[in-house]
């Protein structure tokens, strides 16, 4: 299924062969996020994604890094989170040495030109601003705050509009020599690719990549004693909102049987949450239920748009679902579609040579372990109505219950009334 080499500077090589695409995919992924970062420079990971498609010695105009995918019809990008930073290509088979060359060259040899920081400065701030003027967006960062507080977990992974404009070329040059090194890095070659070929190939272009100790991000603290709310007021035509507990981090056993609740709950179109709010309710056009789990925490969380009248009513009706299934064990039935609704999913995602780079390049960063489809799938299949149960006791509880609003209202006050499990 796959082949993991690990060279002795600590660079971690995954080859994904795929003979069922004509695809192939270069992920280069490094384990550096928000997380890492200081109150001054929040969002500089973020900011040094945007820097790498500036310019190389190489390629040293931003459309040359462009036009090198974009003339035999790539798909490219680069993605920040609170964990991790990602830059991969996608190009038809034959043209997979172009790709580990872009790959490599904006990895390892971004030249971070000074103009340019100025401009992207204002660039990322009007991201920032997009990103609040959409409140369906921007709920997500009230979530973190409210979870974490002032803490690199609680910070939004594009910074502030202040922290960002503070960033300098040695700020950036600094973070980059820290994290972007050998034993912090996987590539990850996926699609139909020779595997000797390509391992060589991944060996010779990233032959240059720095080798040090990098930064180790600080432990997330977590306190809460009793139900919290985060409320924040705009006239809106409907009220978006986050309402779930802190669950489950990577590698806490019963991090399967959480996901299937999750489905469950409101995974699926004809998960609980869905009929209840949007059929029978007719309160929201989207609902839905996820899980979110990294190294050290996680929770699980509804997310909505709902109807301004009807919020009261919704947060009751969600809170009502996730007590039933903390006081009754969920039918065969529904346990069997959840689980069969996981496998039929993962396994249409994976049919993309990116999906499969990503699939295996994270569970090695995050986990130092790689799990095949067919063993997550024995895991799942474990899972009984017992543990679903068990899990559902041991989450939802009342010192573990958070509440993010915006919307029209006057103050959270009366949301912390009804916020009881």
């Amino acid at each position: 299924m796959y082949k993991k080499t690990t060279l002795k500077n600590g660079l971690r090589i995954i080859i994904v062969p795929q003979e069922t695409t004509e695809a192939v995919t270069v992920l280069a992924l490094v384990r550096t996020g928000s997380k890492y970062e200081k109150k001054e420079l929040n969002g500089i990971s973020h900011f040094l994604e945007h820097m790498y498609f500036k310019g190389t010695k190489k390629r040293p105009l931003p459309i040359d890094i462009a036009e090198t995918l974009d003339v035999i019809g790539g798909i490219y990008n680069a993605f920040t989170s609170e964990e991790y930073t990602g830059y991969f290509a996608k190009v038809g088979a034959s043209n997979f040495e172009t790709a580990l060359d872009w790959v490599s060259d904006i990895f390892l040899n971004s030249t971070l030109p000074k103009k340019e920081i100025e401009k992207e400065k204002g660039v990322i701030i009007e991201e920032i601003n997009m990103r609040y003027d959409n409140p369906m967006s921007h709920i997500h960062t009230l979530w973190s705050k409210l979870l974490y507080g002032d803490q690199p977990a609680g910070w939004d992974i594009s910074g502030t509009k202040e922290s960002v404009g503070n960033v300098t070329k040695a700020d950036l040059v600094d973070y980059m020599k820290k994290q972007y090194v050998a034993s912090n890095t996987i590539v990850c070659v996926a699609g139909k690719v020779n595997n000797a070929l390509a391992l060589k190939k991944v060996k010779e272009y990233f032959s240059k990549i720095k080798v040090s100790d990098p930064v180790k991000s600080p432990k997330v603290i977590e306190k809460q004693l009793k139900p919290k709310v985060i409320f924040q007021k705009r006239k809106t035509d409907q009220t978006h909102l986050y309402l779930g507990f802190r669950s489950y981090n990577l590698f806490h056993p019963q991090k399967y049987a959480q996901k299937v609740l999750t489905v469950i709950l409101g995974g699926m179109m004809s998960s609980r949450l869905f009929i209840e709010i949007r059929e029978k309710l007719g309160a929201a056009y989207y609902i839905n239920t996820e899980t979110y789990s990294d190294p050290d925490t996680g929770y699980l969380v509804t997310r909505a748009g709902v109807d301004n009248k009807k919020v009261k009513i919704v947060i009751s009706a969600i809170l009502k679902e996730y007590k039933k299934m903390s006081n009754k064990k969920v039918s065969p039935k529904e346990l069997k579609k959840a689980k069969d609704h996981i496998k039929g999913k993962t396994a249409l995602l994976l049919e993309s040579s990116d999906a499969r780079a990503s699939f295996y390049a994270h569970q090695e960063l995050l986990e130092k372990r790689i799990l095949t489809t067919k063993e997550i799938f024995t895991r799942i299949d474990k899972i009984t109505p017992n543990d679903i149960l068990k899990v559902a006791k041991d989450i939802f509880q009342p010192q573990k219950l958070n509440l993010a609003l915006i919307g029209s209202f006057k103050d959270k006050s009366e949301f912390e009334k009804i916020l009881k499990i």
